[in-house]
């Protein structure tokens, strides 16, 4: 999937795209059964939160059939290389729970800030692009986005270790006022299956899930090849160490996926 020329203007000046509605409803009920069953087991790559409710699978395109598509999906994998000019790998891979009821706040940060201090990025030549696997409302803690921010660079973050049960760098309330001035806020909502796309220095976070809606996101972070980490402090299945480039999934290979299955069921 390629971008239009409006589109990589608005990816140039704002520094995201929101596309609603990029996968069916089919594709969606794949995913989001995937994602149930990947967090209703306990794996070292499941983040919780301090309540005990899922917060983030990292990994999971690498020990789930269904991920693993979703991973080198060129519904995905193609926008982000037509900015880069060039292709990409998996630097990380989540799914962001934000459970009903307990669902925890994303601290405002710049993402990039984390993979270069602590996974060794060079250059915020990666960015997230991202599916709805719920809906994402107004109520059910939907990602913030601070237009304009990422023209500001890598801005200097503390690490929090203590909001949340995830450790982040995170940007100081002054700053995020600032930078809220002058770009504002937006929060791209809709249904399921939704795409939204973003700048590695796009500052964003979120709020907490108090509503009895859940909103599952799935996150790929991809980078273009020629700026793989080189200090990774975390774990393989946080900063991923497979550079492999992106490639070689059909368009409708979510569907194929459920259809060979239903058939060896038979």
């Amino acid at each position: 999937m390629k971008l239009s020329a409006e589109q990589m203007e608005q990816f140039e000046k704002e520094g995201y795209i929101f596309i609603p509605e990029a996968f069916s409803p089919e594709e969606v009920e794949v995913m989001r059964q995937a994602a149930l069953d990947i967090f209703a087991k306990p794996r070292q790559e499941i983040w919780l939160e301090k309540s005990g409710v899922p917060r983030t699978a990292f990994a999971c395109h690498t020990y789930n059939d269904v991920f693993r598509i979703v991973a080198a999906h060129p519904r995905l994998v193609e926008p982000v290389e037509q900015v880069f000019g060039e292709q990409c790998y998996v630097h990380q891979f989540k799914v962001n729970a934000k459970s009903a009821f307990s669902g925890d706040v994303w601290q405002w940060h710049q993402d990039f800030v984390t993979w270069h201090n602590d996974d060794g990025m060079p250059e915020p030549r990666a960015m997230n692009i991202s599916i709805f696997l719920d809906d994402v409302l107004p109520i059910n803690g939907p990602l913030m986005l601070v237009p304009r921010s990422q023209n500001n660079g890598a801005i200097e973050s503390g690490h929090d270790t203590k909001t949340t049960a995830y450790p982040l760098w995170t940007l100081d309330n002054d700053t995020v006022a600032r930078l809220v001035d002058e770009g504002g806020i937006v929060a791209p909502t809709g249904k399921a299956g939704g795409l939204l796309m973003f700048h590695g220095n796009l500052v964003h976070g979120s709020s907490g899930n108090i509503t009895p809606y859940p909103r599952k996101i799935v996150y790929l972070t991809l980078s273009a090849l020629s700026n793989a980490i080189t200090k990774p402090t975390r774990p393989d299945w946080i900063a991923h160490r497979d550079f492999t480039p992106l490639g070689g999934v059909a368009d409708d290979a979510l569907l194929a996926y459920r259809d060979s299955r239903k058939m060896a069921a038979e």
